[in-house]
């Protein structure tokens, strides 16, 4: 073998350890920051590292239900987006220049015994409590993983309440929510988790339903969904100028086409000239 196949194999296998130890730890990031964030287990379908890129593909991401429901899932994200920054994680921080949430089903459950999924999380728990979420016991303040996310999109496609509390079947409600939102600079986990939340529910009659304090949780992100709304219409502002200039370009375009046109024409009409 030559040699400068031996180095490209040695080069070949390098990076495939070294991906292999990139995607472990990306993992395990994912996983256990979840599970911090959410205080709720979850199950990763498929997981993608780029070798020579910093980008992340996730799918069938699903946050589970705690015991005592019927329901397994509480969130099924087909599809979750990352551009990372991999010097900040080595250093134990989680830094995604960009992220790309894809949600599609929400699934709000009570119980046989009128106890709510929502309930188990850690955001929903501190809110009832006063307390900050993941504090420990005696109010000391919580483990928060540092965290910061520049650009975050959020697509929510449909949300389900299901309702075990009359006994037999229970009774279901299905929402079609439908949104698409941007939003920049979040630096804490659980704001992106009450995030989640209240953009899924807050279309919805759930909280009547279910008896949720949806207002309550928005109150603590009002900052953030600020954010999103002048985001919005700096969107909606950009989506207009593009619009006008895609008109006059196409009225140039025209102009353009008429008068090549009848200099066709005259070609035609005058082939030899006068």
């Amino acid at each position: 073998m030559k040699k400068w196949m031996v180095v490209v194999a040695g080069i070949l296998a390098m990076l495939l350890v070294l991906g292999a130890a990139k995607d472990l730890v990306i993992k395990i990031a994912v996983e256990s920051g979840a599970q911090i964030a959410t205080g709720l287990k979850l199950k990763i379908g498929g997981f993608r590292v780029g070798i020579l890129n910093t980008l992340v593909d996730i799918r069938n991401l699903r946050i589970l239900n705690p015991a005592g429901f019927k329901d397994k899932n509480m969130l099924n994200m087909p599809e979750i987006y990352v551009d990372y920054d991999l010097g900040a994680i080595f250093k134990g921080k989680v830094h995604l220049t960009e992220a790309r949430i894809n949600m599609q089903e929400f699934m709000v459950v009570k119980n046989e015994k009128g106890k709510l999924n929502l309930d188990s999380l850690k955001v929903v728990q501190a809110q009832k409590s006063g307390s900050k979420p993941g504090a420990k016991a005696g109010g000391k303040a919580p483990d928060m993983p540092e965290i910061q996310i520049d650009k975050l999109r959020l697509k929510i496609g449909k949300v389900f309440y299901k309702d075990y509390s009359g006994g037999g079947e229970p009774r279901v409600k299905e929402f079609n929510v439908n949104i698409d939102e941007q939003y920049t600079n979040i630096t804490n986990p659980y704001t992106l988790v009450s995030l989640i939340v209240v953009r899924a529910l807050a279309n919805t009659s759930i909280g009547s339903l279910a008896n949720f304090d949806v207002k309550g949780l928005s109150g603590s992100i009002s900052g953030t969904l600020a954010g999103a709304q002048k985001m919005t219409a700096q969107a909606a502002e950009t989506a207009k100028q593009t619009a006008k200039a895609a008109v006059e370009t196409t009225k140039k375009a025209a102009e353009a086409v008429s008068k090549t046109t009848d200099a066709v024409n005259d070609v035609f009409k005058n082939p030899f000239g006068k």
